[in-house]
């Protein structure tokens, strides 16, 4: 029972979590959906970048593309944020002047989420039928306007739940984003569960921490279910009352 009871002291002492949950919510909930937005658009547009490099007919892209791709996926997430966070902040601070921490941390979560978008892309492109960009040229389409206009949006509307599921993975690395010193008005949650926990001692800030991760991620968790259910069988169809049935209500009425 002490064994117990220290678990729940250590891990869930609701006061502890009540006093650091009104800062998580005010300042870390933004900071987080800042962070995870801005790298989850960049990442989009970068990757659609990568992806199309990726499918080109020009063999230089396609290798540039899968050496950039490689790297970014087979390096861990840490070393990036320390790559980009720690190593190019002084170039940063020489050629600006600002010593924000905030701008390199979304280029690095960028850089590495461009990396998996754009396989996700490229995997979606790739299962549009060949007879869709046959089809497009056969009608008068350029190469160029086939995909811009046929072949992407298909793709891109196939990988849709896979999209979402990277915005999830955005949302918590984005915790990793701490190494960097961010200053006060910029941490966000776990941020400010961790410091929360090292002035008191008790780690319940991380439990608490951990609670409002799960409700920025469960909600999207069922969303990409539901993208992909929909997907799958369609939007369901009205269903009309046959003429017989029709018919007899008229009578009935009559």
């Amino acid at each position: 029972m002490d064994a117990l009871d220290q678990l729940v002291n250590t891990f869930f002492d609701w006061e502890a979590m009540a006093a650091v949950l009104p800062k998580m919510i005010t300042v870390g909930l933004p900071n987080t959906l800042i962070l995870a937005g801005s790298s989850g658009v960049l990442g989009c547009i970068l990757g659609m970048v990568l992806a199309i490099m990726g499918t080109s007919r020009a063999t230089p892209l396609r290798y540039l593309s899968r050496i950039y791709t490689d790297i970014f996926r087979g390096v861990p997430a840490i070393v990036i944020i320390l790559l980009i966070g720690i190593g190019l902040g002084p170039i940063v601070r020489q050629l600006t002047g600002s010593t924000n921490p905030f701008p390199l941390g979304i280029l690095a979560l960028t850089l590495m989420a461009a990396a998996y978008i754009g396989e996700i892309f490229r995997s979606g492109i790739q299962s549009v039928e060949k007879g869709q960009l046959e089809a497009s040229r056969a009608l008068g389409f350029s190469y160029n306007s086939s995909m811009r206009l046929v072949v992407i949006p298909q793709g891109v509307r196939r990988v849709l739940p896979a999209l979402v599921n990277q915005f999830i993975a955005l949302i918590k690395d984005s915790s990793l984003i701490y190494l960097l010193g961010l200053l006060a008005s910029q941490r966000e949650i776990f941020r400010i569960g961790n410091d929360a926990a090292a002035n008191t001692g008790n780690l319940s800030p991380l439990i608490a921490a951990a609670a409002l991760y799960l409700v920025l991620t469960v909600p999207l968790t069922h969303l990409v279910n539901y993208i992909d259910n929909r997907l799958r069988t369609g939007r369901p169809e009205k269903q009309q009352p046959d003429d017989a049935a029709a018919l007899i209500g008229k009578g009935a009425q009559a």
